[in-house]
């Protein structure tokens, strides 16, 4: 049987301390790597969970923290193999109606982040010589428009157009770079947008709830584990024909 042994090699993971980034922490772990956290809820600092996990406060939207995360897990490791950009928010919104400020943050978080994060990341392996592999966590609203979440759905295509730019440039130094694009996915995160998008539409989360499952082919929407399967994947030597590409992970939603 086939198996994924990522003993000896490095993750770093943005925002994995709960909902997809926490699944693909645990995933990697699972598969024997050594991985690094970085997430703005972590304590200041480096923070060693056990011998192979490590915690370091990360705010992707600020250069100096992109580039501790990298140097501390290079500090603690010796060195980086996977980059997950995971780190997201949202805020809901009717187009006409979304403020400034939450057009920002969304951005700063969900694009800027990712290419801060993967610029430190990126210079990283090229001083290491090697190859490794970025895989930035999209969504399928990087490739379809959703009510009341436009400057969500704008940061997400954002992700997967630099996502197809490094994969050019870095082909050559053997530096892979794909996306995710999760469909619907019970995290926290997914919870608190039906209560916002509820009240918008005059619906209950319930309401939502019904309605996310029902636009789902297989019947179900995702667990974090769903979306952490597929990166594992993106990280191992069978895909190593691929790069610059955005994979849906959906249930059948999307299809494009």
């Amino acid at each position: 049987m086939l198996t994924i042994d990522f003993t000896g090699k490095t993750l770093v993971v943005t925002g994995g301390l709960t909902g997809i980034g926490k699944g693909i922490a645990d995933l990697f772990l699972q598969a024997g790597a050594n991985v690094v956290v970085g997430d703005i809820a972590c304590k200041p600092g480096i923070e060693q969970i056990h011998e192979k996990l490590v915690y370091t406060r990360t705010d992707v939207t600020i250069q100096e923290d992109a580039e501790l995360l990298i140097a501390s897990a290079v500090e603690t490791f010796g060195r980086i193999d996977f980059l997950v950009n995971n780190s997201g928010t949202s805020t809901m919104d009717f187009a006409v109606d979304i403020k400034e400020s939450d057009w920002d943050k969304v951005m700063d978080v969900n694009a800027k982040g990712v290419y801060l994060v993967s610029q430190a990341g990126a210079k990283q392996m090229l001083r290491q010589g090697d190859g490794g592999r970025i895989i930035n966590i999209a969504s399928q609203a990087g490739k379809n428009g959703y009510r009341c979440m436009g400057n969500y759905v704008a940061s997400k295509h954002a992700v997967l157009g630099f996502t197809k730019v490094m994969a050019l440039e870095l082909a050559k130094d053997n530096i892979l770079v794909n996306a995710v694009c999760p469909g619907i996915v019970e995290t926290e995160m997914k919870q608190r947008e039906r209560v916002e998008g509820g009240l918008l539409r005059g619906m209950t989360a319930a309401d939502i709830l019904a309605e996310d499952q029902s636009q789902v082919p297989l019947g179900r929407t995702a667990q974090p584990e769903d979306v952490a399967n597929v990166v594992l994947f993106l990280a191992s030597p069978f895909s190593s024909y691929m790069t610059g590409q955005g994979i849906n992970v959906t249930g059948g939603m999307t299809m494009n």
